[in-house]
């Protein structure tokens, strides 16, 4: 009989029990569940609603169930619908008819506001916890790289000579953002559902800042039809985890990209890659694609949610039991995700010579010459021109700009001097703006790394 049955005459049907049910997935918030449950027994005790004894005894009962289910003695059953159902069937064998009472000033629409929410709260703190160990591998990498040369690109074709870090560094930011929005989405989100009951409140005489103390919120959520409503903070880790995907993904596209052949420009480690079943001397990068896939899966689990909710009125409706299992999905996959992200990242070869070799090709230094040129009067469209001229001369020669020598570029315009340097190396430290690739500002954006590390311990 379902705790619920009073007015029916007939049983549910068993297609229905099938259909309606959320148990197979919503048991992950067991523990959210049980210290809910805790909290609010202890908070209608101290208010004179349950005695003492029977707050004892529905605790204890609900601290048996705890370790009936981590022990995997729990009897499951689908007929009980939902793991607040579960939960309480178990206690009422155990305890008796003090275990009827625990429901007293309380809805499973709160209850299961409070689980999912404080579920996702956790898991917020986690993801903050796992992005700032990432972003320490990317910082840990840039050390020994601020002097390393990298083509960098645009539309993906040979654009300017940055430093290695510098571009590790340009990670390092993303992910600092993904930081920031988990953290904020906690503090935004963390905020006391118990006490609001199906949609409007209860007459009971309860205390929703005691349990609100009690389980590690801000404050009472301020309006009980909104509470129950609610599933923005379950949005919100999705979309906070479809950006995170999203950063994985381009700089696993990178990863992928520069273990070519054709680049060459990192090395995979053997641990966190494969080989082919038909042709032995492959090295696959299947670390990144696999991570490049799952951004895809993380995406429809937030337009999921999001096209779940855009039509529902107020307050609780059963459409919203599909908030759970596609952010228990997305939470899975992007922790792991992250996780074997970093280790990729920490076990990889850099092979620096292919980096450089790299820069000799595009006539890297071309906007350095128009620069010259610019500073000596020129203005800047002719200088763009000159440069044009100076480029096509050693397209010419099969040489790339930076190798020209110093009076076959004279030969292009008089105003060239001898003070002009195109050289790669010269290019690159040149740009000393702020947030620029020359070594001491990157070695600045290493410093401002560290010290957010630090301060976010």
């Amino acid at each position: 009989m379902k705790l619920w049955s009073g007015r029916f005459t007939k049983g549910s049907a068993k297609i229905l029990d099938e259909f309606n049910a959320s148990i197979p997935f919503d048991k992950e918030l067991y523990i959210e569940d049980i210290e809910g449950s805790i909290a609010h027994s202890q908070m209608l005790a101290k208010q004179g609603i349950l005695t003492d004894d029977e707050a004892k005894k529905i605790k204890e009962g609900l601290l048996r169930i705890k370790e009936e289910i981590e022990n995997g003695e729990f009897v499951w059953d689908i007929a009980d619908e939902d793991i607040h159902m579960a939960i309480e069937k178990r206690l009422i064998e155990l305890i008796g008819d003090t275990g009827k009472k625990l429901h007293t000033a309380r809805s499973r629409n709160d209850q299961v506001a409070v689980d999912f929410r404080r579920w996702v709260l956790k898991r917020n703190l986690e993801f903050a916890k796992k992005v700032k160990e990432l972003i320490e591998v990317f910082v840990n990498i840039t050390k020994s790289h601020t002097d390393t040369l990298l083509p960098g690109m645009t539309h993906l074709q040979h654009a300017q000579p940055i430093s290695f870090a510098y571009h590790m560094l340009a990670y390092a930011s993303m992910f600092k953002r993904d930081y920031e929005r988990f953290i904020e989405s906690y503090k935004r989100n963390n905020k006391n559902p118990l006490g609001c009951a199906a949609l409007a409140g209860t007459p009971h005489n309860i205390d929703r800042f005691e349990t609100t103390k009690a389980l590690g919120f801000d404050e009472p959520t301020i309006n009980c039809l909104d509470t129950v409503s609610d599933r923005d903070f379950a949005l919100e880790i999705l979309f906070n985890i479809s950006m995170l995907m999203m950063h994985a993904s381009r700089i696993s596209e990178e990863l992928i990209i520069w273990s070519t052949s054709e680049f060459g420009f990192i090395t995979l480690s053997d641990e966190y890659s494969t080989g082919s079943s038909i042709m032995p001397q492959k090295k696959n990068p299947d670390v990144p694609e696999l991570i490049r896939g799952k951004t895809g899966r993380a995406y429809g689990n937030l337009i999921a949610l999001l096209t779940v909710m855009k039509g529902l009125p107020l307050a609780y409706n059963k459409d919203t039991q599909e908030d759970k299992e596609g952010v228990f999905d997305s939470v899975k996959n992007a922790l792991i995700s992250i996780e074997i992200l970093k280790e990729t990242l920490k076990t990889m070869t850099v092979n620096k010579e292919n980096m450089y070799k790299a820069c000799k090709k595009g006539h890297l230094t071309a906007t350095d010459l128009a620069d010259y040129l610019v500073n000596k009067g020129v203005p800047f469209r002719e200088a763009h021109h000159i440069t044009g001229r100076a480029v096509a001369l050693a397209e010419s020669k099969g040489v790339d700009l930076s190798d020209l020598g110093l009076e076959e570029l004279k030969s292009i315009d008089k105003r060239i001097g001898d003070d002009l340097d195109l050289s790669l190396e010269n290019s690159m430290k040149s740009r000393k703006s702020y947030g620029a690739t020359a070594p001491d500002r990157v070695k600045d954006q290493i410093k401002y790394f560290e010290k957010f590390l630090k301060e976010s311990e």
